[in-house]
């Protein structure tokens, strides 16, 4: 008998995060209850609530996929709405981090709850034996520690805790939900003081301060040490603080050294720092107050300081110098023996941080697996701290530790010359407690094209693009240029790719493991083509990535895209022309060109078209979708997830979408062996559109953009041709533009645009900077 499903969620505490949470449970397509106070006026009972939701629909990064998605959020309060609590399968509490105050709701939960809902604690400090002092067995039973990171909807961390009576059943219940529903990835931590990501980050920021005090570093030099070097976020240590706010570090180190055993490093390196004290005082408490460690001077037209930490006065910000070669690259063992403060700070923060991590096996964590993960996800380093270790070696660290007359951890001395990871027999393995090496195992639906190319080789291959085979008739195009961007050699191997698949496989899926699918074509290789005048080697890149495109649509086999992150330009004119798209829930994907002063050139005016036509909401005639695409392409709209990507039309209504990341190439594996049976290739379409009367129509809504301000004298000159192309051209109404018409105008009119001096300017500065120029 399978385990009773997750319909419904209540959960109680409608600030930041109980909301964010809230919100993702919605993003998930199911139905909340947010339960906070009743406020002191009383006026509107259920005001504390309705707020959190009206100003996460405000929130930029919005805490909503969807605004739809809202539409999920039943609000209410303690007092009245308590007993709705019997409706719910799982109860998540983010109040207040004080132990009286989540005693007395457990109380009053465990009065109206049914017998076998779960309730979780979303605390980031309270022991579970502490949280559940006092209540019954049978509560005890449906309790765990569920500690989300802020914001819930960017942050896949889940820290899950169970206590000794915790019901198995539930746990697994409740981890699966968090997983495929939430797109969570799940950490087993122990009940102990932190968990596992906060107790190591808290750790590393109080070394990482104490150091660049005592050493009276610029906070700039320190946070590039601790940044990249490390595969660590640019904003380091300073800067993360700011982030997050400054009034974190005393609450934070007050609860850990509290709790922490009196025997625990970091009461060694716990210490009070007057000039944060300061700053909180003053109201300086980081991004969300006056400024922080940097702060944005109003009074001197928004300069951009940092704090002196010898002196706590502001001062202008300087760039940070010795930072070179192997270093700046990530070479640890180069970064920590570099001589004076670069060195001694790199070493005092990293060996320091190292060395705490590998003690907290198996104490804190099962294993190694369970710190690197939850570092990796909670505080965004490219490295976990073992991977780190075998970075620099963990018989360095720990013979540089004992120099010092610093404790070598047990974990360290267990591995001695060995590392903690390896790859054996192509499988990725990890070092145990016991001293063996084990196997590195996905749950059931998780497909990992890193572990595939452990065990294989590419089908075919070159410098921009490799064909996989991931199994069950299947196989992956995968991109492999910087920022996956497109050019002649994708176009290539999917030409070639064709016929291989025909003969000896069943279906393909384009998807690759980098956070971003594809940042469109590589428009540094055509701005060099633009700058010799090479217009027939742009024009054969235009017209081989039209019939690259037009060969996927039309092959004879399903071809399902998988795309997350940015989906942009060329990256989303080869998902349109995909059968079917399986995406992760972070989809940022749009038509960019126009920002460029261009229009999308492969395939993907013809192909939104389509798209616009066939919407069920769409108005009939040629006029409504050209209107729509129009305004979606011309303001190069880029989509800020997947839920929207389907309401801008970029996605089909019974297109898939995976919240979990993890999941997302096997459930696209999925998707394209569902289309297999059966299949046939798409007709071609044949368009009706509105001609030069639908182009002065078109014209004249941009012409109110301009007047407003929101467009250049030269956006209308780029709309225009995107106007020209999206309404046929010279077509009269009463004609049919076939597919293949549509792609020759296309393509002349993107040949026209790319000689244009201002939108070689355009593509330029984008190159240059990364931002667009309004000229």
């Amino acid at each position: 008998m399978s385990e009773p499903a997750i319909r419904k969620v209540c959960v109680i505490g409608a600030g930041t995060m109980g909301a964010g949470i809230a919100a993702q449970v919605a993003n998930a397509g199911v139905s909340v209850l947010l339960l906070d106070i009743v406020p002191p006026d009383g006026a509107n009972r259920n005001a504390v609530a309705e707020g959190a939701v009206a100003r996460m629909l405000r929130a930029d990064p919005a805490p909503f996929m969807s605004k739809a998605a809202a539409k999920l959020v039943e609000t209410g309060n303690i007092e009245d709405d308590l007993g709705k609590v019997a409706q719910c399968d799982w109860v998540i509490e983010a109040v207040v981090e004080r132990l009286e105050i989540k005693q007395d709701l457990y109380a009053k939960l465990e009065m109206v709850k049914r017998p076998g809902t779960a309730v979780s604690s979303n605390t980031s400090t309270i022991p579970l034996a502490k949280l559940v002092d006092g209540r019954s067995d049978a509560f005890s039973r449906d309790f765990l520690i569920t500690h989300f990171f802020n914001p819930p909807r960017y942050m896949r961390l889940l820290e899950i805790v169970t206590g000794p009576e915790t019901d198995a059943g539930l746990a697994a219940r409740v981890e699966k939900f968090a997983d495929v529903a939430l797109g969570k990835a799940v950490v087993h931590a122990k009940d102990t003081p932190g968990f596992i990501a906060n107790r190591i980050g808290a750790y590393w920021l109080q070394a990482g301060l104490n150091a660049a005090f005592d050493m009276r570093l610029s906070i700039e030099l320190a946070d590039a040490i601790v940044g990249p070097p490390m595969g660590v976020p640019k904003t380091g240590i300073f800067g993360l603080l700011d982030l997050v706010g400054l009034d974190l570090v005393p609450h934070l180190q007050a609860s850990l050294t509290s709790m922490l055993p009196h025997d625990d490093p970091y009461h060694a390196v716990a210490r009070s720092i007057p000039l944060i004290g300061k700053m909180i005082v003053d109201g300086y408490t980081g991004r969300k107050g006056k400024g922080g460690f940097y702060r944005l001077n109003p009074e001197a037209g928004r300069r951009k300081e940092a704090i002196d930490l010898a002196t706590g006065e502001y001062r202008p910000t300087i760039k940070p110098s010795g930072l070179k070669g192997a270093v700046a690259k990530g070479d640890l063992k180069a970064l920590v023996e570099t001589k004076g403060v670069v060195g001694d700070y790199a070493w005092a923060v990293l060996g320091e941080t190292l060395a705490y991590a590998a003690g907290l096996v198996p104490s804190a964590a099962a294993d190694l697996l369970a710190i690197d993960n939850a570092v990796k996800l909670g505080y965004n380093w490219k490295a976990g701290p073992f991977e780190l270790i075998d970075k620099l070696g963990a018989k360095y660290l720990a013979e540089r530790l004992e120099a010092e007359g610093k404790p070598v951890p047990d974990l360290l001395k267990l591995a001695g010359e060995r590392t903690f990871y390896r790859i054996e027999n192509g499988k990725r393995q990890f070092l145990g407690i016991n001293g063996a090496y084990h196997d590195i195992t996905r749950a059931e639906g998780v497909l990992s094209l890193a572990d595939i190319k452990l065990s294989s080789k590419p089908l075919l291959k070159n410098g921009s693009a490799a064909l996989w085979d991931v199994d069950d008739g299947v196989v992956c195009l995968e991109f492999t240029g910087k920022m996956n961007a497109l050019d002649g050699d994708v176009m290539k191997l999917i030409v070639q790719a064709i016929p291989l698949i025909l003969a000896e496989y069943k279906a393909l899926v384009i998807y690759n493991d980098a956070d971003g699918f594809s940042a469109g074509a590589n428009i540094g290789l055509a701005l060099f083509g633009v700058n010799i005048a090479a217009w027939s080697e742009i024009e054969k890149l235009l017209a081989g990535g039209q019939m690259a495109y037009k060969g996927l649509k039309y092959a004879p086999f399903p071809v399902v895209g998988a795309p997350a992150g940015l989906a942009v330009g060329g990256g989303c004119e080869i998902l349109l022309h995909c059968d079917a798209i399986q995406a992760h829930a972070e989809l940022y994907t749009g038509l960019v060109e126009c920002g460029l002063g261009l229009i999308p050139g492969w395939g993907g005016n013809g192909e939104m078209l389509d798209r616009a036509r066939q919407a069920k909401m769409m108005p009939k005639g040629p006029m409504p979708a050209v209107a729509k695409v129009f305004e979606t392409v011309s303001t190069a709209t880029v989509s800020k997830s997947a839920a929207e990507a389907k309401e801008l039309l970029f996605l089909r209504p019974e297109d898939g979408i995976t919240m979990n990341r993890d999941r997302l190439l096997h459930d696209a594996k999925q998707k394209a062996l569902a289309l297999f049976d059966g299949y046939h290739p798409p007709d071609a379409p044949e368009y009706r559109l509105p001609g030069e009367s639908g182009r002065t129509a078109l014209n004249m809504a941009a012409e109110g953009f301009r007047k407003r301000g929101l467009a250049t004298e030269y956006d209308m000159v780029v709309s225009d041709a995107l106007a020209t192309v999206l309404t046929g051209g010279g077509a009269d109404l009463l004609d049919i533009v076939t597919e293949q018409e549509l792609l020759k105008l296309e393509r002349e009119t993107f040949l026209q645009l790319v000689r244009e001096p201002r939108s070689i300017a355009r593509v330029e500065h984008m190159l240059e900077t990364g931002k667009p120029l309004r000229n």
